[in-house]
C-alpha cells in the first residue's frame, strides 16, 4: 500500500516530530524567522525550511515577509481536527487517572494507619 502524502492534511504533517516540535516552539515563543527556529530547534536550516513548507501547504503555518526576514506564525484553528479527534479519546484516560488517584489516595491512607517498616527513620526509633 503506497505511504500517503505527508502534505495531504494535518494529521500527515503532524506526524513527523520535527513538524511537531516547529508547532510547539510557535505555539508558545509566537511568531519566529526560520533563523530563530534553527536556533530552538537545534537543526539545519534547511531541514527546518524543508518542514515548514509541508507546514505551510496544510495551512498550520502562514509566513509574513518583513523586511528581508520571513516571519512564520502559528495557524491554530488548522490543529481543530486534530483536538476534535483526540478529545473522543479523553474519556478513557480520564477514566484511568481518577483510578490512579483514587488507588494513591487509599494508599496514603493505608500508610497514615500503620507505619512503613521500610523507612530507616523509623527503624532507628525501635
Amino acid at each position: 500500500m503506497a505511504r500517503a502524502q505527508t502534505t495531504a492534511d494535518i494529521f500527515n504533517a503532524i506526524a513527523e516530530p520535527r513538524r511537531r516540535e516547529i508547532v510547539d516552539v510557535l505555539a508558545r515563543g509566537g511568531p519566529r524567522d526560520v533563523g530563530g527556529l534553527v536556533d530552538a530547534l537545534r537543526i539545519p536550516q534547511p531541514a527546518v525550511s524543508k518542514h515548514l513548507a509541508v507546514l505551510r501547504k496544510v495551512g498550520a503555518v502562514t509566513v509574513e515577509q518583513v523586511g528581508r526576514r520571513r516571519v512564520y506564525r502559528l495557524e491554530p484553528t488548522v490543529l481543530k481536527p486534530v483536538h476534535d479527534w483526540v478529545k473522543m479519546y479523553e474519556q478513557y484516560w480520564s477514566h484511568k487517572l481518577d483510578r490512579i488517584k483514587e488507588r494513591a489516595e487509599r494508599l496514603a491512607a493505608e500508610r497514615g494507619r500503620r507505619p512503613r517498616t521500610d523507612d530507616p527513620a523509623q527503624e532507628q526509633q525501635r
